[in-house]
């Protein structure tokens, strides 16, 4: 397997699973960025770890805009896997949202809200 890759079955998809995570999930924002996640010994049920993407229609009305978002929340996940395991666990479900109505300036600026989103779940 690749060490970047983002496989289908890392992807969250299931509305059952979705519904469990905005239940029992825990809120965590950095900036522009949120997350919401289910700790991996609450989510025992699960072999491995999956994440999702989401952006709201209410702040980017034009679907180009909300599928830029998307990718590039993608690619900051995909990128930095590890350091997202490492902080939210290998049997993790998380979702991440961006709650701004501006679009980042650069790819590099939404990166680095991902990074201080990890380290600060890791502290």
């Amino acid at each position: 397997m690749k060490q970047h890759g983002f496989p289908k079955r890392e992807k969250l998809k299931k509305k059952s699973e979705i519904d469990l995570l905005f239940k029992k999930g825990k809120w965590l924002s950095v900036d522009n960025l949120r997350i919401i996640y289910l700790a991996p010994d609450e989510a025992s049920p699960l072999n491995s770890h999956k994440a999702g993407v989401s952006v709201s229609k209410k702040f980017f009305k034009k679907a180009v805009d909300r599928n830029r978002l998307k990718r590039l929340l993608r690619e900051a996940y995909r990128l930095n896997k590890p350091l997202y395991l490492k902080a939210f666990g290998e049997r993790s479900l998380a979702m991440l949202f961006w709650v701004s109505k501006e679009m980042p300036e650069h790819y590099t600026h939404l990166e680095k809200n991902f990074l201080e989103l990890c380290k600060k779940k890791m502290r």
